[in-house]
């Protein structure tokens, strides 16, 4: 099909900083398929932590942990549409993609290029990325969406929260009728590690905030520890701690962990700096796993399920595109149970 031109509107990062950094623009250029590649016509688009992190440069290095800096260590390239999640219809296809995928509903695989199985560049990162009308990427990050029972909005939560859960659940071989124990569980991450551990067979324990017990029990939790309120050290021991939270409770959840447990970590919303004790950790065999993202294989697995209806995204809420401030106003919040949702 014939490359199409014009402009659309987009929300450009402008450089690292506050939400002031962000733009909102009717006139930027809209992108062409390129050999090779597609244009997704954006149905929706989720907000995502590292969308948040990116934009401020949290990220840090190895020798300074508050050095602006993306994921990968260095300084995004600007100016930068972001936005990792992508889910939406072929718009157009590039020389060497068959036509077959013109109007079909994809999954955007988050990962650019992987480096040993490891995502090496990402969406809305290193590539621009899904806050815009329109999305170019490569034939090879699709998935067909065909016949899945979830919305649009729904599929838009799946790539990065339940694609890092599941990376983490299976770097830690989580198994049938193991016992985890999942911190954060009514975010993003930790609602998907939930909802994919349920789905695995695995006994779930959450650990979340008051209110929101009963919505991660739908999700799938067996049992619920309340941040705040009861004691980690409270919970009896588990095969697998997935966390995605750090901060004070790293080492109570390391303690947490039966003989020759692992605890697989994928985050730091409440700090990165932990206390651990290692003692604890080497006198009981314990793992720790660090995990980003997912493998390739990890994405075809996730988009099976999605397809099967194996997962059950929870949308807090969606905002319209143009109204991308407030949506991240509302996402740092964090009083909301599931994903915040922009819809082109």
């Amino acid at each position: 099909m014939a490359k199409q031109t014009g402009t659309m509107t987009a929300a450009v990062t402008m450089g690292h900083g506050g939400p002031d950094q962000i733009e909102v623009r009717t006139d930027w250029p809209r992108p062409v398929a390129e050999p090779g590649h597609v244009v997704v016509r954006v149905a929706a688009a989720a907000i995502n932590n590292t969308d948040i992190w990116s934009r401020e440069g949290a990220y840090g290095t190895a020798g300074d942990p508050d050095a602006v800096a993306g994921w990968r260590g260095v300084p995004l390239d600007f100016p930068r549409i972001q936005g990792i999640d992508v889910v939406g219809y072929i718009d157009s296809v590039g020389q060497d993609v068959p036509e077959r995928w013109l109007d079909r509903r994809v999954l955007v695989d988050s990962a650019v290029r992987y480096e040993d199985d490891r995502p090496a560049e990402i969406v809305g990162s290193e590539v621009d990325g899904g806050f815009a009308e329109f999305h170019a990427c490569a034939e090879a990050q699709l998935h067909d969406m065909t016949g899945s029972p979830l919305s649009d909005a729904q599929l838009s939560c799946v790539p990065t929260a339940y694609g890092t859960a599941l990376g983490m659940i299976n770097r830690a071989g989580c198994a049938a009728g193991e016992r985890v124990l999942v911190t954060g569980a009514s975010g993003g991450v930790g609602m998907a590690a939930v909802q994919l551990l349920a789905d695995r067979g695995c006994r779930v324990v959450a650990r979340t905030s008051d209110g929101k017990q009963d919505v991660v029990k739908a999700a799938g939790a067996d049992e619920v520890s309340l941040r705040g309120a009861d004691s980690l050290a409270a919970v009896e021991l588990v095969d697998v701690v997935v966390d995605v939270v750090g901060g004070e409770e790293f080492g109570a959840a390391v303690d947490r962990l039966r003989d020759g447990g692992r605890l697989v970590t994928a985050g730091a919303i409440a700090g990165p700096v932990v206390p651990l004790d290692l003692r604890r950790l080497y006198l009981h065999h314990r793992t720790l796993i660090g995990s980003t993202m997912h493998t390739p294989a990890d994405f075809a697995e996730l988009a099976r399920i999605a397809v099967q209806g194996g997962i059950a995204p929870v949308v807090a809420e969606s905002f319209s595109l143009t109204d991308i401030a407030r949506a991240q106003a509302r996402f740092l919040e964090k009083d909301f149970v599931g994903k915040l949702v922009l819809v082109p």
